[in-house]
């Protein structure tokens, strides 16, 4: 069975199921899910917990003989398995035949890095899905974010207008984490009701995180503010500039791609599954072809290939302000003029 995270407390409240697998990228949401199935549990009577972590000293047969073997402490319990990586095929296959063994005093919580189709399209995947509740975490994008907040402090009786909850969004992008401070500091710092803006804006840290590929996306969104911002903390991050390229080169060259598909009256639309654009990021692509022609995205990647020599040293040149101008352009800033 599979939840979406809003579900997950309904569910719990009908029992606790024998296996739930939590996933996703947003280790806070992970971790706030995973809270509330050993909230679960101990309403239950699991009183018992036991933590595996998979790592190099990890067994499988170690996990397979702890869920037969009689609890000392408790006659109900909860083992924990808590994966930093994606699952592979040993450990799949462990996993199917320690649930086919489960009895009704053990409960397995298992909680991962986000699933992609390489796991879940798997035979192993296949026959372990039916006896396991699946959670899937949704990442909170930039266009979700103030709502998100917003929705965390009405939990905590108090509110924000658009532009506060704006900035909120602007400082704690990519840090879901620290966001959740930030806000939890919100709730102490003041008291129930409309946040002063100015006040606010005088106390929340920026603690924003950006990574290239987020840049890339902002880029593709048309947000030019967002996507020079995400660059310029890239580079405070000390984010080693072809890294960066490499997002940008991509995204146009997947760009090129689509778009000369259509100058062949091909619709682009049936072109990104081929180029495993799946959605949501598949809205970006064909949203930003609605602003760029293909004479523009093939001067777009000349110029990421001549930022490549800069950043080789070949060419005397702030290889970041050159992306930075070739973000703009491909944001829809006319600052990279095709060739004639």
């Amino acid at each position: 069975m599979q939840l979406r995270p809003e579900a997950l407390s309904g569910a719990l409240a009908r029992g606790l199921p024998a296996i739930t697998w939590i996933h996703g990228d947003e280790a806070l949401l992970v971790i706030e899910a995973a809270d509330a199935v050993r909230e679960a549990a101990r309403r239950a009577g699991f009183t018992q917990r036991d933590v595996f972590q998979v790592d190099r000293a990890f067994s499988i047969d170690a996990l397979a003989a702890e869920t037969r073997s009689l609890s000392l402490f408790a006659s109900q319990r909860l083992i924990e398995l808590r994966l930093v990586a994606k699952p592979n095929r040993e450990l799949g296959l462990g996993l199917a035949d320690i649930a086919a063994s489960l009895d009704d005093s053990t409960r397995l919580l298992v909680s991962s890095v986000r699933l992609d189709r390489a796991v879940t399209e798997t035979a192993w995947f296949s026959a372990l899905e039916p006896r396991i509740t699946l959670v899937a975490i949704a990442s909170v994008d930039h266009a979700q974010l103030p709502a998100w907040i917003g929705r965390r402090l009405a939990a905590q009786q108090q509110k924000a207008d658009p532009d506060t909850l704006a900035l909120l969004a602007e400082r704690v992008e990519g840090n879901l984490l620290a966001a959740h401070q930030e806000v939890r500091k919100l709730g102490l710092l003041f008291p129930a009701g409309l946040l002063p803006a100015d006040e606010v804006r005088s106390v929340v840290l920026d603690v924003a995180r950006y990574d290239p590929f987020g840049m890339a996306q902002a880029m593709l969104a048309g947000d030019a503010p967002r996507a020079l911002r995400a660059l310029e903390g890239l580079r405070a991050e000390g984010e080693a500039a072809p890294l960066v390229l490499w997002a940008l080169a991509d995204a146009t060259r997947s760009l090129l791609r689509l778009s000369q598909a259509r100058d062949a009256g091909r619709q682009p639309a049936s072109l990104t599954r081929e180029l495993r654009l799946f959605p949501p990021r598949d809205g970006l692509y064909l949203a930003a072809l609605r602003r760029l022609d293909t004479r523009v995205l093939r001067a777009a990647l000349q110029e990421a290939a001549r930022i490549d020599r800069i950043a080789k040293g070949l060419i005397a040149a702030d290889p970041w302000q050159a992306m930075a101008a070739l973000a703009a352009r491909l944001a829809g800033v006319p600052t990279l003029a095709p060739p004639p």
